[in-house]
C-alpha cells in the first residue's frame, strides 16, 4: 500500500514559504513560476479534488491548484481522504457528493476504481501531452484494459541508499556500485566501529522496498512484471534467489544495527535518526528520496553535506534498479464538473504545474520536461534526473500493485512474512512458500 510513515515525512522544505500566495517569486535555485494570466475560461465554475495529502504536502499541492485557478478562474476545494482512499471515495460516490478529481496513491487502487466503473477515460489531448512529457511506462501504469485513466503527477524514487559522509570517510569506503561491494563496504564500516545499516523493520513496507530493489536488479524487469501480476508464483526460483541475496545482509549482525531483533523495533523515522542523529548508530539507511525531508526538517542536517545518497547498486549481473511510487490524477464519472476536471488534469501534465511544487521542495516529478532549475535543491534535482533518465526501465512499487491484503496491510501478507524473514532469514524457501500462499489467497479474492 501507500506507505503512511513515508508519506507523512515527505514534507516540503522551509523554502516553500518563499513562493507566497502569488506564486511568482523565484525559489531557491529555480526560475520564476508565473501561472497567472490565463483566459479565465472556467470562471465561476467549482471543482472538488481529493487526495491523501495532509500538512505541508497538502499546502504545496494547494499552491499547484491555485496556479490552475489563476489561469482559468475555476474555484477549487481540496479534501484529504486519509490513507483509506477507496473506502472514502466509495462512500462519497454513494452519497452523491463525489469529488471531480482524485489523486490516487497506488496502482492497485487505480485499477480497482477502473474495474468498479468509477473512472472517466482521460481525454485524447491529455494522452497526447502525457506522451510528450512522460516515459511510456507512466502511461502504462495509468492504463487499465487499454484505456488511459490516470495521469501521474508526483513520484518518489525508491532506489536511493543514504549514507553518512563522515562515517564513510573514517572507514575509507565510497558509494557501492554492486550489491557485493555494498556488503563488503558494510563489513569495513563495521570493523571501523559502526554497523553498516539501520533497517526499519517495525513496519513491513520498508522491507518490501528492500526486496523489490534486489529482485528488479537480479531477476530483471520482465520477471518483476510477472511477479507483480502474480503470473509467476512466489515460489519461483528467482524469488528464492532474491530472498537468499537479501538474507546475506539481514543475517549479518555486523551489517544491521541491533541485528534482526533490533531492526524489528526500529520504525522508519528512527532508522534515519540512527544514521544522521546526534549519536549515530549506523552508517547507511536504505529508503526513498523522502529521507531528505526527515534529515532537514526533523534532524536539521544539511542534505548534500551531512547526508548524501547513491543509487541502489546492481545485483549480480543485473542493472541498477529504479523502483518508484507515485500519485495519479483520475476523473470520476460521478463528479459534477467533468469538463473542468479534464482541464485540471491536462494542466497537471504540464511542466508548469509540476514546477510549482518542485520549487517548494519535497517533490519530484516523472515529467521529464520539468526544468532542473525548478527543483528546490541539488538532491531533488539529482533524484528527479535519475528517475526520468531511467525512462521505461522504471518499475512501480510492487506491493502497491498488489491487493492490499497481501501488499499493504500491517501484520499480514507480505509485510508480516518479510518481518518474519528479517527475524530469521535462514529458510528462504519456506518464506517463499508462505508468500505464495498469502498471495494466492489475496489475488483470488
Amino acid at each position: 500500500m501507500r506507505h503512511p510513515a513515508a508519506r507523512h515525512t515527505r514534507t516540503a522544505a522551509s523554502c516553500a514559504t518563499v513562493l507566497g500566495l502569488a506564486l511568482t517569486a523565484t525559489a531557491c535555485g529555480g526560475g520564476a513560476v508565473t501561472p497567472g494570466g490565463g483566459e479565465q475560461k472556467l470562471s465561476g465554475q467549482t471543482l472538488t479534488v481529493a487526495g491523501v495529502w495532509t500538512g505541508v504536502e497538502q499546502q504545496s499541492f494547494k499552491k499547484v491548484l491555485d496556479g490552475f485557478s489563476e489561469k482559468t478562474g475555476a474555484k477549487i476545494t481540496f479534501s484529504s481522504t486519509g490513507d483509506n482512499v477507496s473506502t472514502v471515495v466509495g462512500s462519497q460516490i454513494e452519497g452523491g457528493n463525489a469529488p471531480d478529481v482524485v489523486m490516487v496513491p497506488q496502482v492497485g487502487v487505480l485499477r480497482q476504481f477502473a474495474k468498479k466503473g468509477w473512472l472517466a477515460p482521460l481525454s485524447k489531448e491529455i494522452g497526447t501531452t502525457a506522451g510528450k512529457n512522460y516515459a511510456q511506462v507512466w502511461k502504462d501504469y495509468g492504463t487499465v484494459d487499454n484505456t488511459y485513466y490516470g495521469l501521474y503527477f508526483k513520484a518518489s524514487h525508491k532506489s536511493t541508499v543514504w549514507y553518512s559522509p563522515e562515517a564513510f570517510e573514517q572507514a575509507g569506503v565510497g558509494p557501492a556500485k554492486t550489491y557485493k561491494e555494498l556488503l563488503s563496504s558494510g563489513r569495513t564500516l563495521s570493523d571501523s566501529g559502526v554497523p553498516a545499516f539501520s533497517v526499519a523493520g517495525e513496519a513491513g513496507w520498508p522491507l518490501t522496498d528492500w526486496f523489490e530493489n534486489v529482485y528488479l536488479s537480479q531477476a530483471g524487469p520482465e520477471n518483476y512484471d510477472k511477479l507483480a501480476d502474480h503470473k509467476i508464483p512466489w515460489t519461483h526460483p528467482t524469488v528464492v534467489k532474491a530472498l537468499s541475496t537479501l538474507g546475506q545482509l539481514f543475517k549479518d549482525k555486523n551489517l544491521v544495527a541491533g541485528g534482526g531483533a533490533g531492526a524489528l523495533r526500529t520504525d522508519f523515522p528512527e532508522s534515519v535518526q540512527q544514521v544522521f542523529g546526534p549519536e549515530p548508530e549506523a552508517a547507511m539507511v536504505y529508503e526513498g528520496d523522502f529521507v531528505s525531508a526527515l534529515v532537514t526538517d526533523e534532524l536539521h542536517k544539511e542534505v548534500g553535506k551531512d547526508a548524501k545518497f547513491f543509487p541502489f547498486p546492481s545485483v549480480d549481473d543485473g542493472k541498477p534498479p529504479t523502483v518508484s511510487g507515485g500519485d495519479a490524477a483520475v476523473v470520476l464519472k460521478a463528479g459534477k464538473n467533468k469538463k473542468a476536471a479534464m482541464e485540471l488534469v491536462k494542466y497537471l501534465a504540464t511542466p508548469e504545474a509540476a514546477g510549482i511544487w518542485a520549487q517548494a521542495g519535497g517533490f519530484i516529478s516523472p515529467n521529464k520536461k520539468v526544468p532542473a532549475g525548478d527543483y528546490h535543491d541539488e538532491v531533488s534535482r539529482k533524484a528527479a534526473k535519475s528517475l526520468t533518465d531511467a525512462g521505461n526501465s522504471v518499475r512501480f512499487d510492487m506491493s502497491d500493485q498488489a491487493p492490499a491484503a497481501f501488499g499493504g496491510t500491517q501484520g499480514a501478507g507480505e509485510w508480516k512474512l518479510l518481518q518474519d524473514f528479517l527475524r530469521d532469514p535462514s529458510a528462504p524457501e519456506d518464506t517463499a512458500s508462505k508468500l505464495e500462499a498469502a498471495a494466492a489467497k489475496a489475488y483470488r479474492n
